[in-house]
């Protein structure tokens, strides 16, 4: 396996490492992205036997040992599976997410103590990139799940919104939603509650100018329409489940 490097906004790169091997013939991508700035901020570390190609990739931008701030979607091996790796190689690295993720996994797992973020609380990162942490509980999946939107580019760093199998381009105005549909359709991967639609629509009241995939190519197109037509598809789907009725 190797792992590219794109830019997908003004300091911004998306590392990604296409595996094959899984959902074939499709295979598969995993994402982590490094937002440059004084204190360099990883989002998503990728799991724990990926770990060094994920480091020599990051080494290629910034020092690894610089890193500052490490992040993710929600707690799972393929988000935050190498986090005590990057803390033990990166001295003033800290991690970081909402107040259910430190208080139910973050503090216990990670070698040091995590700085827990209050919904729209933001991390200043310098050379002008801010990052805002979004609760977004069980979306697409995980009581702790939230994601930073870096302020001053637009992005919105997505988690594992808009999953999709292949291994598409770095950067795309093409469909993510279809996509996205079928993988969920596949996988059926996600948390449906009722306030899924909900949320993913505040996201796309944010007006990103990208959005970053965990699982596909970045999107460059009208981010608030994919937003906003991906959050339909979870109000369809949360629509047709039946409630469980215990049985007498």
């Amino acid at each position: 396996m190797t792992t590219s490097i794109n830019e997908i906004a003004d300091g911004i790169y998306r590392l990604s490492t296409f595996v094959p091997e899984i959902a074939p013939p499709a295979g598969f991508t995993f994402n982590q992205f490094l937002v440059l700035g004084d204190e360099p901020l990883l989002f998503h570390t990728g799991p724990r036997k990926m770990f060094p190609l994920v480091r020599d990739a990051v080494s290629r931008l910034v020092p690894s040992e610089s890193l500052r701030w490490i992040g993710y979607g929600h707690f799972e091996a393929d988000e935050c599976g190498s986090l005590n790796e990057w803390l033990a190689l990166a001295p003033k690295a800290q991690a970081t997410h909402g107040q259910t993720a430190c208080m139910v996994s973050l503090s216990d797992v990670a070698d040091r103590a995590p700085r827990a973020l209050q919904d729209g609380e933001t991390i200043e990162l310098g050379r002008g990139k801010r990052v805002r942490y979004l609760d977004t509980p069980h979306t697409p999946h995980g009581w702790d799940a939230g994601l930073l939107y870096e302020e001053t580019t637009g992005t919105l760093l997505c988690g594992d919104l808009f999953t999709q199998l292949g291994n598409g381009p770095s950067l795309t105005e093409s469909d993510i939603v279809g996509p996205a549909i079928a993988a969920e359709d596949m996988f059926q991967a996600s948390c449906l509650n009722p306030n899924t639609g909900t949320i993913i629509r505040s996201l796309a009241a944010l007006s990103p100018r990208t959005l970053a995939l965990m699982h596909g190519p970045s999107f460059a197109g009208d981010c608030s329409a994919a937003l906003l037509e991906l959050a339909a598809d979870y109000d369809r789907r949360t629509a047709k489940c039946r409630p469980i009725v215990a049985a007498a």
